[in-house]
């Protein structure tokens, strides 16, 4: 692990330093592990030590305030794990100690992730008081045979009750849905969705099925117990969701994402502009530029490890490592065309020290999956979206 010294690392100039700088902490205990996910997420059967676990936190930012000196925070993102498991009390010595480290935006966004299994009016008001201006829900499904397939500990019913608390409590909120789950038809997928629209006020995330290694829906799968919809079937439910979230004013901004004009989670446009962000946590990753480079950092992932290492050296990062410049690119490149905005190639060319190959940009265009504007930008079509994949690796070959 490289570790600069105190002396060279003052905030410097990088191609996208207007992209912002996000804190992210990361919460990772939950009620029940979902068998489709493959987060750092972990189930304790006694309470956690909440105010252990603070100031194990509180360590490890103060140890990245030392690695990331004068900067601005601009977004904030409480994620996990069930950070709606945290005592509004400890949400608010979280985000006093980001306060502490760094200047924060007037306009901050500030977003904690809840369950609705977790939610209470009452501790929303709490989080509200604490300094959180958004929250995203995890509803996932408002049919609840699909609910109970997912693993989740909450019916439909619920999840809306959540949804109306969140609406009442916070001026700004999202909830997400997965789509292209075992057995699901596009018109039953497009019934849903219309009903999910009435009940959105300003952002959607909007989520395809994977299957992810090492998850039990993996192993399922592979013994040929779960069937997802094929490919063709999945596009027509990709399709279905551009198409009612275009008529209902929430187009997508990128490619799993909705919302109406100027409400977009600034936070994840930090990372998809390549922004520069710390990680906070167990199992949390960061990318943050030094004299020595942009550099990828991870943290402990096993919860009890991280804490004790905290305790020992002050923070739990294992990895702290230079990127070069090919991998910022691909990594530019990769986040990038998430977004409908696209990518600049001339900011790629900066981090990445190469410029794209014509000859490339010019067979995707007339394939009709990349478009080029007049001010030179790059971006995928919606065409091109649903083999974004293929894409990027045309485009970086």
């Amino acid at each position: 692990m490289i570790a600069p010294s105190a002396s060279a690392l003052a905030a410097i100039d990088h191609p996208t330093r207007d992209a912002g700088f996000g804190v992210y902490l990361h919460w990772p205990f939950c009620a029940a592990k979902c068998p489709y996910c493959d987060f750092n997420s972990h189930v304790r059967h006694r309470p956690i030590d909440q105010a252990r676990y603070l100031e194990g936190f509180r360590r490890e930012i103060a140890h990245m305030r030392e690695l990331t000196p004068g900067r601005h925070v601009t977004s904030i993102f409480l994620g996990g794990g069930t950070p709606s498991l945290m005592d509004p009390a400890t949400v608010a010595g979280l985000l006093d100690a980001v306060g502490e480290a760094w200047s924060v935006d007037r306009d901050v966004e500030v977003t904690l992730e809840a369950n609705p299994t977790s939610v209470e009016a009452e501790r929303f008001r709490g989080y509200r008081a604490a300094g959180v201006n958004r929250v995203s829900l995890g509803v996932q499904a408002l049919d609840d045979a699909a609910l109970k397939a997912l693993g989740r500990l909450h019916t439909s019913a619920e999840a809306l009750a959540a949804v109306k608390m969140a609406a009442s409590a916070f001026e700004r909120y999202s909830f997400d849905l997965i789509y292209a789950r075992p057995g699901q038809t596009p018109q039953g997928w497009a019934r849903e969705l219309e009903e999910a629209i009435g009940h959105a006020a300003e952002h959607l995330s909007l989520y395809q099925l994977t299957i992810e290694p090492g998850t039990v829906f993996e192993a399922l799968h592979r013994a040929g117990r779960l069937t997802v919809p094929d490919d063709e079937t999945g596009r027509a439910l990709f399709d279905i969701t551009q198409e009612i979230c275009e008529r209902h004013g929430m187009p997508a901004y990128e490619i799993s994402n909705h919302a109406r004009p100027g409400a977009q989670s600034r936070h994840n446009l930090v990372y998809w502009r390549y922004g520069e962000y710390v990680g906070i946590g167990p199992g949390a990753h960061g990318r943050v530029v030094t004299p020595l480079g942009r550099m990828a950092s991870e943290t402990q992932k096993h919860p009890e490890t991280w804490l004790g290492m905290t305790e020992k050296q002050g923070h739990g990062v294992t990895v702290f490592d230079a990127l070069t410049r090919e991998e910022q690119g691909d990594e530019f490149l990769v986040m990038g065309l998430r977004l409908i905005e696209g990518i600049d190639p001339q900011r790629l060319a900066a981090l990445s020290g190469r410029a794209l190959r014509r000859e490339r940009i010019e067979g995707l265009i007339a394939q009709g999956l990349v478009r080029e504007g007049a001010d030179g930008r790059l971006a995928v079509t919606p065409e091109g979206l649903p083999i974004l994949n293929a894409v990027v690796a045309d485009l970086a070959a």
